[in-house]
């Protein structure tokens, strides 16, 4: 099976070369070849290098291939010898019948030059058939009235042999009353007659039987015998007559069975059983035996086997009409059969190319075939097409042969497979035709670039997620086919250098699959984006890129900062409150910060604990803490309040505070306002007035701390009126009490520390130095910004 495909692909190769130049380069010379039939398979038939006058490495170089135009391998080249073989045992009756010479057409196709040859191979006859009588027993009437010389047309020995093989000579048994003579018929053969030699007595010898030889010119002769029987009759002076000497009919090849084909007429103008006549075939082939049958009686002559105008256009048949004295008179039928449109068209496939890729140059070849026809005139005549609107044309070549090509580019995305028709029909009536599909593959080449479903991807992440965790897919598709459209992903290196991308995410090549690399923190980095690649694994490969944009959602994951009042263990912080103050009076404001966003950073603030309850409150939203009722001399100089900070996140964090106050007797007596200025006080912020209150008489106190820390020890009695009694200079606060927060709460730059003393029966301050004494002197001239305040977003 192997060398069979082999060949057959070999075959199809020469032929598509052969059609596609058209035989423009082709030569054309004849061959001939003889072999005896009957030789074994692989017998020599002759070296065709030799007699085509070409080198024995020629027949290899150039493929040389033997084509024989009924499609059947009967013969077999040898291209390494040039020996041309027989591949089967051949029958010359088979292949030829009766027909001489027996000749075999066939061509030879070599390639670099194209080149063909034509060539013949004649089968020659071997004596491998013995001559047979059809009957082996003649009857011959023969009236004892006939002259001598008279001569009686025997039948003729058959002999599938041809030639000298064939029937050559007639003998017959030796007797006193015949002789033996050949005549040779129309088509060449010879036939024995008997001549009478002397007359016939019926009264001595009714009847004769003499035995009749034919022997062949075969090398031994070959010889068949039949017996003839002469019965003498009586006097029978007329022979019978046919109307016309040669009949001729035309019959068409599809005519039924048992139909009439003509009818024979004869006359005798004896009577009796001397008129009486009989018909029937004389010196006939078996052929004609078995194809046609005449009725003795009627001279009807039948059909008894088909009709094949294929394979006999034409036949001769000779007829006799025999009288009951033995005479008989001869005639001839030329039956011509007519030819009808019963074989319909053969399409012969010599070369396929089922798979082109898409980027394959116009007309190129992808199948070579030739047409046949068995039918003759219009009925053989054919005309070839395919379907409309494919990107595909037939192209005649040498006679019957056709190639079809591409007409254009063609597109595998667009369609990957072509169903081609070859509808073969012919001019005769009714039309046959034949048709047969060809399936085309358009083969894949890389011409798409891989393309993401999205051309920008948002993906979102929650800070603090776990490292590997799978945040997205990003998806690209290739139109190709195969490794052409296997994508692998890769991420591009960013825009920014600063981008760490290698530490932040990976990707899946596989499948596009996104991951973290590590916890993300939303307070450090709020989004990043990146690009990402696509590329197939063509050749050359094709690529393309996505943006990806990585969102980090806020997580509740910082408490709320408490930036005053700053939670020092060692320097509480404490707020003074003279117990004049009216309801509502600021004592101090929680500031805080939250390092979340959203609602994550939105901040209530609320009051858990106090030493009075009910003496202050807090406000929910902005922190301010402010007296709830009128201070009385029961509530206790030493307050401590304890207040929470919560965010709004889920769950909610939070963060305490402690805030000391000390309220004090006449504290802000001095800075009350004058009955007379009422009106311009309650055009002023009532917080302002307080803060700027309070920072003066804290600084008042500080500049005469030395001095009042010497008059305590020299009149330590007096020193409660002193204070009481003080007088704080009317006019502008010095610039560093200034409300820089403009909120109303103590500047964030100072922090003092206020005590009491309880060793005397009196109230006693004392003034420390700033908690924070390394700031910078205040510039009363230009806005000051802390870098501990610029750190939480304050200037």
């Amino acid at each position: 099976m192997g060398n069979q495909g082999a060949g057959n692909l070999r075959i199809r190769q020469v032929l598509l070369l052969f059609v596609l130049l058209e035989m423009s380069q082709a030569g054309s010379e004849s061959g001939r070849f003889s072999v005896a039939e009957e030789m074994q398979k692989g017998s020599l038939v002759g070296n065709l290098a030799k007699d085509l006058g070409l080198e024995v490495g020629e027949l290899f170089s150039r493929e040389a291939q033997v084509v024989s135009n009924d499609n059947k391998h009967r013969l077999l080249l040898d291209i390494n010898t040039g020996d041309l073989l027989l591949s089967e045992v051949l029958d010359r009756e088979e292949l030829c019948g009766s027909s001489e010479p027996c000749v075999l057409h066939f061509q030879v196709l070599l390639e670099n030059p194209l080149q063909f040859f034509r060539a013949e191979l004649w089968v020659k006859d071997i004596n491998d058939h013995t001559p047979t009588f059809l009957d082996k027993d003649m009857l011959l009437k023969i009236s004892e009235g006939t002259a001598p010389g008279t001569s009686f047309q025997m039948e003729s020995a058959q002999d599938l042999d041809v030639g000298k093989n064939g029937v050559q000579n007639y003998t017959l048994s030796p007797n006193l009353y015949f002789y033996l003579k050949l005549q040779d018929s129309n088509e060449g053969r010879k036939y024995p007659e008997l001549v009478l030699d002397q007359a016939l007595d019926r009264e001595k010898e009714p009847e004769l039987r003499l035995t009749l030889t034919a022997l062949d010119g075969g090398s031994p002769p070959r010889s068949g015998t039949a017996v003839v029987r002469v019965s003498v009759l009586d006097v029978n002076d007329n022979a019978p007559e046919f109307d016309r000497p040669v009949y001729e009919v035309q019959v068409p090849e599809n005519s039924p069975l048992d139909s009439l084909v003509v009818k024979v007429s004869a006359i005798d103008l004896d009577a009796g059983v001397h008129g009486e006549l009989s018909y029937s075939f004389s010196q006939v082939s078996r052929d004609i035996r078995k194809t046609f049958e005449i009725h003795p009686i009627s001279g009807k002559v039948y059909l008894k086997e088909f009709l094949d105008f294929e394979l006999i256009q034409s036949y001769t048949i000779n007829i006799q009409a025999i009288d009951g004295g033995g005479l008989s008179g001869k005639s001839t039928i030329l039956v011509r059969v007519v030819d009808v449109n019963d074989n319909p068209p053969e399409i012969v496939l010599t070369s396929l190319t089922s798979t082109i890729p898409e980027n394959s140059s116009p007309e190129m070849t992808v199948a070579v075939f030739s047409l046949r026809d068995q039918d003759s005139g219009d009925n053989g005549k054919m005309v070839c097409s395919i379907q409309d609107n494919l990107p595909f044309l037939l192209k005649p070549t040498f006679k019957n042969f056709y190639t079809l090509v591409t007409e254009g580019a063609l597109d595998r995305e667009r369609q990957p497979e072509y169903n081609i028709t070859i509808t073969v029909t012919d001019m005769g009536t009714p039309r046959l035709k034949t048709q047969h599909n060809i399936t085309v593959l358009v083969s894949d080449v890389n011409d798409n670039a891989p393309a993401f479903t999205q051309t920008s991807y948002t993906l979102f992440i929650c800070e603090n997620n776990s490292p590997a965790l799978h945040i997205g897919s990003v998806s690209a598709t290739d139109a190709d086919a195969g490794a052409n459209a296997q994508v692998t992903y890769s991420l591009l290196p960013p825009q920014d250098p600063q981008l760490l991308l290698a530490s932040l995410v990976s990707i899946n090549a596989d499948n596009g699959h996104l991951f973290a690399l590590r916890a993300l923190d939303f307070e450090a980095l709020q989004a990043f984006e990146f690009l990402v690649g696509a590329t197939d694994r063509g050749v050359p490969a094709l690529s393309s890129q996505a943006l990806v944009r990585v969102q980090v959602l806020d997580a509740n994951d910082n408490s709320p900062f408490v930036l005053y009042p700053l939670q020092n263990g060692s320097a509480p912080c404490t707020e003074l409150v003279p117990r004049a103050a009216e309801p509502g009076y600021l004592v101090s404001k929680v500031v805080a910060v939250d390092g979340d966003s959203g609602q994550n950073a939105w901040l209530s603030y609320q009051l858990l604990k106090a030493t009075e309850p009910g003496l202050f409150g807090v406000w929910a939203h902005n922190g301010e803490v402010r007296t709830a009722r009128l201070l009385s001399e029961r509530d206790a100089a030493k307050q401590r309040l304890l207040l929470l900070v919560k965010d709004n996140g889920e769950p909610p964090r939070s963060a305490s505070v402690t805030l000391h106050v000390l309220l004090v007797d006449g504290f802000s007596q001095p800075y009350l306002p004058l009955p007379e200025a009422a009106a311009d006080a309650a055009q002023a912020d009532p917080l302002t007035v307080y803060l700027v209150i309070a920072l003066a008489s804290v600084s008042s106190l500080f500049l005469f701390s030395v001095l009042a820390f010497i008059a305590v020890r020299l009149c330590r009695k007096s020193r409660a009126a002193w204070v009481g009694g003080c007088t704080v200079p009317e006019g502008h606060l010095p610039g560093h009490l200034v409300d820089v927060s403009g909120t109303g709460t103590l500047s964030q730059s100072y922090q003092y520390e206020v005590c009491l003393r309880g060793d005397t029966g009196t109230n006693e301050f004392k003034f420390l130095k700033p908690v924070i004494s390394n700031l910078p002197p205040t510039n009363p001239g230009r806005e000051e910004n802390h870098p501990f305040l610029n750190g939480f977003g304050f200037n």
